[in-house]
């Protein structure tokens, strides 16, 4: 087991900022979806221009962009964790407590993935890294 957990171990700068950046394209695809209607997805092809949903996508173009860049990870990953869980209160838990019945499943994932994110920073592969002159 000790050598599969230090197997496992080598990978873990490389994994923490692929998954930074891997959670900061998925949130960035959200913003572009919901403010340039690209990829049409029917429910955002009437989001209003500073509607709720459009200041979502404007949080979610700008600081998933961050993510992707490791750029200020810690702020960005906080801030859209607060979105998330903004998000999950106000359009899935008032149609339902369970998660698998109200869609609010990806709204919980992206809050931990970016509560993590915010508590563990933006890894070594990161422009956080670069700018502080080292990796981690």
């Amino acid at each position: 087991m000790e050598k599969i957990n230090a197997t496992f171990a080598r990978f873990e700068p490389q994994v923490h900022s692929l998954f930074r950046v891997i959670t900061g394209l998925l949130l960035f695809q959200f913003g572009v979806a919901k403010l340039f209607k690209f990829p049409p997805v029917p429910m955002f092809a009437k989001v209003e221009p500073f509607s709720l949903f459009w200041c979502a996508g404007s949080i979610e173009l700008i600081l998933g962009g961050l993510l992707i860049l490791g750029l200020f990870s810690r702020v960005a990953a906080f801030l859209l964790c607060g979105e998330m869980a903004i998000a999950y209160f106000m359009e899935h838990a008032p149609r339902n407590f369970i998660p698998l019945l109200n869609g609010g499943e990806n709204a919980i994932m992206f809050c931990f993935a970016c509560l993590y994110l915010a508590c563990a920073g933006g890894g070594p592969y990161s422009l956080d890294a670069v700018l502080r002159g080292k990796k981690g």
